[in-house]
């Protein structure tokens, strides 16, 4: 547990300095905590495989009242993705100033970092909500960084992060009235079906969902994420919309009854295939570039949604292996794609999808980083978008009286082919004129194509990763 510690309180510190000597802000100062972040996450993973899960009562707290951390195998490896890629997000912004949007960036980035790593350790509804907190408003302040532009956008965002935050809240304090409790472990054991278990898991389901811009509840995250620098873009779009997704999957599989649970399954499932087609058709019809990839992350939501939604229902181990694999593999392309639009953007000079005929002449390593990254999103093999389809598919496959839930699977997978394609066919047509560049920056290209190439990578690891994933249901 101290080197999860470590990896919580290297970007906290780091960050508080920030805010306190201005003269820290950048990102060689960035690039020491948030690396002493990533060793400390590596250690505490390789700690908790070996050792097993581990608690820490904070406060010196104990039943029935404790407020805990708890390292679990997945609270390590989403200790490591966080760091992982807040270090490459953080080398891309350092190299390119106007990414940031400005000099805080740095201080608000580190401490979206250290909130979603108290965030993945938390073990306690208010610890959850505190978080949940933190991380709201920081990524609210980093949405506002690109200037009056995206200054309504960022009050959307905060006023419906509130009120999604006011419902948890709610769920919160009727789940206490009822058990006189928050721990989770200890809510799984009391929980019942009854009215107001019902409506406090209804409430904070609602609010989450607001907060993770889960289909329908989504309208704000489009224009926050297309509106914001391109290093903020990336880290809204690969991490900060999974911390309230965790909160969701620990209600309902660790928490909510099993008969309760069950019934909602297929709830959960609905809307992430119509999260799969609404968003994708949204992604398609996006005149800019940034929002095609903003509204793709609406249909990309759709899948873990929709893997949740059959764990419920069926309590199917594999499903929880897509789930989470659903969430790496969509982080990865995300940066990468967010990143590689950013440099498009600025080799061509427009933010317009229309104006990236021939762009593979101009920056083609932040065009084929594009299509890599989006190769994974479509899930065509061996890529890890491509691995969690394939869990998620097969116990579908198995009996006929689910084959609607894979055809929503395969639906979802052609709308991704058409908006990715769209922007590939453009890219790759040289019978265009090619504009002269304003700015090519090689290594800011290559920067944006490391995550692409990541994701890819992740079959040459299935074989392990794969069952260890599905042992997070048991």
């Amino acid at each position: 547990m101290n080197w999860a510690l470590l990896s919580l309180a290297a970007p906290l510190v780091g960050g508080l300095l920030a805010v306190l000597f201005r003269r820290l802000r950048g990102g060689l100062w960035a690039f020491i905590y948030t690396l002493c972040s990533l060793v400390g996450a590596a250690l505490a993973l390789d700690d908790v495989m070996v050792r097993g899960s581990q608690t820490l009562a904070l406060g010196g707290w104990v039943e029935p009242l404790p407020i805990r951390f708890l390292l679990t195998p997945l609270a390590g490896l989403l200790l490591v993705f966080t760091a992982g890629l807040h270090l490459l997000v953080g080398l891309y912004a350092a190299r390119r100033a106007h990414a940031a949007g400005s000099s805080d960036f740095w201080c608000l980035a580190a401490l979206l970092h250290a909130a979603l790593a108290a965030l993945w350790l938390s073990a306690d509804l208010f610890n959850l909500y505190v978080t949940l907190e933190l991380l709201s408003l920081a990524a609210v302040g980093l949405v506002a960084l690109a200037g009056k532009k995206a200054y309504r956008p960022a009050l959307d965002y905060l006023l419906l992060s509130l009120a999604g935050s006011l419902a948890y809240l709610f769920g919160v304090a009727l789940l206490y009235g009822r058990y006189g409790v928050l721990d989770i472990a200890l809510l799984g054991a009391l929980s019942v079906d009854d009215l107001p278990t019902r409506t406090a898991l209804l409430l904070m389901t609602l609010g989450l969902m607001l907060k993770a811009a889960l289909w329908p509840l989504h309208l704000w995250l489009p224009p926050a994420h297309a509106g914001a620098p391109t290093a903020v873009s990336a880290l809204l779009s690969a991490l900060v919309v999974k911390g309230p997704l965790f909160i969701l999957w620990t209600l309902w599989d660790g928490l909510a009854p099993l008969e309760m649970a069950r019934q909602a399954g297929p709830l959960f499932a609905l809307a992430g295939v119509l999260a799969l087609i609404s968003g994708g058709w949204s992604a398609l019809r996006a005149p800019m570039l940034k929002s095609l990839v903003a509204y793709s992350t609406v249909a990309q939501l759709g899948y873990a949604l929709l893997a949740l939604g059959l764990l419920l229902r069926w309590q199917e181990p594999r499903m929880v292996a897509a789930l989470w694999l659903f969430v790496l593999a969509h982080g990865l392309a995300k940066v990468s794609m967010f990143l590689a639009a950013g440099e498009l953007q600025d080799a061509l000079g427009s933010r317009r999808v229309q104006a990236l005929r021939g762009a593979s002449q101009t920056a083609p390593v932040a065009m084929f980083a594009f299509a890599v990254a989006g190769g994974s999103l479509i899930g065509l093999p061996p890529s890890g978008g491509f691995l969690a389809k394939w869990l998620l598919l097969q116990p579908l496959l198995d009996e006929p009286r689910y084959w609607p839930w894979a055809f929503g699977v395969l639906l979802g997978t052609l709308v991704s082919a058409a908006y990715v394609f769209r922007v590939v066919a453009l890219g790759f047509d040289r019978a265009q004129a090619v504009p002269d560049p304003v700015a090519v920056d090689r290594l800011g290209q290559w920067l944006a194509m490391l995550p692409a190439l990541l994701v890819w990578s992740l079959a040459l690891i299935s074989e392990s990763l794969l069952p260890w994933l599905e042992g997070m249901a048991q």
